[in-house]
């Protein structure tokens, strides 16, 4: 058993969101699992880019209101206690509503190359309005 202390609170990095996003890591990949796991902060408004993961992503929402929505137009509201799964490859980007703040445990596996994470454009605002709606 091996205990880790807690990591700062770190700002999501501003090519990769728009708004403000905040994250604590809590497990980088290592060997032998990879996984990746991360409590991530959205502020009202706030959004990752667009997005993918080599061998998906599991989101559980902890807190607030939030969306999650794929490249074909299809989007979910979240609210804590709710899980998404985006399978492995899937083009999507998840955040708060632009009245509501949303957190959620992030979860994938990586390898001994990073997070297997490929990162996309901006969602942009006209995407987001459409979610909302």
């Amino acid at each position: 058993m091996r205990l880790t202390p807690s990591a700062p609170t770190a700002t999501g990095p501003a090519d990769r969101s728009t708004g403000d996003v905040y994250l604590n890591m809590i497990a980088a990949p290592a060997e032998p699992a990879y996984l990746v796991a991360a409590l991530v902060r959205f502020t009202p408004g706030a959004r990752t880019n667009w997005h993918s993961h080599a061998l998906g992503q599991v989101l559980h929402i902890t807190d607030g209101v939030g969306l999650v929505g794929t490249r074909d137009g299809h989007v979910v509201r979240v609210t804590a206690g709710n899980t998404v799964t985006c399978p492995a490859g899937e083009e999507h980007w998840h955040g708060a509503t632009d009245t509501t703040l949303m957190a959620h445990l992030a979860l994938t596996v990586g390898d001994d190359t990073g997070d297997g994470t490929t990162w996309l454009e901006p969602v942009t605002d006209e995407e987001y309005a459409a979610a909302l709606a």
